[in-house]
């Protein structure tokens, strides 16, 4: 069976685009999450798979434990999915839509790990670099891994910069011994 990322980009892709058209980015967003974290569920997923229960019913299910209003748009994609067997893969269209979101909306999550606790002006200060390097709007997460013993590790998206002590001894230390 092929990956759930594979599965869920292109039903993310539509569903994000479909949202921007509309001008509902923020209920698309909203309402994947929630039905996301409701398929994760085991007895969900259980449900999900099986082929004694009609489609119809699976989406009527899903909405109804999630606790949410969903528009006719919302409940074409989400029998689409229950036709193709995707609705499992609801959390990863949520995750990808974020994603496609995000980018759309020029702002990044940044998680900082650092060796001691940063201070707000610290955190600001790093954002506002953070802001002027990426050209996004930068949420700042911040972590203490005392195993750091100096300097800083970002984590945004994919892109992991480590410019701890830790880093750059591990770096020296491989070229030493290439």
């Amino acid at each position: 069976m092929a990956e759930t990322s594979t599965v869920a980009r292109p039903y993310a892709k539509a569903a994000f685009e479909y949202a921007r058209d509309h001008k509902a980015l923020e209920a698309w967003s909203d309402m994947l999450v929630k039905l996301g974290q409701v398929v994760a569920e085991r007895d969900a997923q259980k449900l999900i798979a099986s082929p004694k229960i009609a489609t119809d019913r699976k989406v009527d299910m899903v909405i109804e434990v999630a606790d949410i209003s969903v528009d006719d748009a919302g409940r074409r994609f989400l029998e689409a999915l229950g036709d193709k067997g995707r609705l499992s893969a609801l959390g990863a269209i949520a995750e990808q839509f974020e994603r496609l979101r995000a980018d759309h909306e020029k702002r990044i999550d940044v998680t900082v790990v650092t060796a001691y606790a940063l201070d707000d002006k610290q955190q600001n200060k790093l954002a506002g670099a953070l802001k002027k390097r990426l050209n996004r709007e930068i949420s700042i997460t911040t972590q203490v891994d005392p195993k750091l013993l100096g300097g800083v590790v970002l984590r945004a998206g994919d892109t992991v910069i480590d410019g701890s002590v830790r880093g750059r001894l591990n770096r020296l230390s491989e070229a030493l011994t290439a």
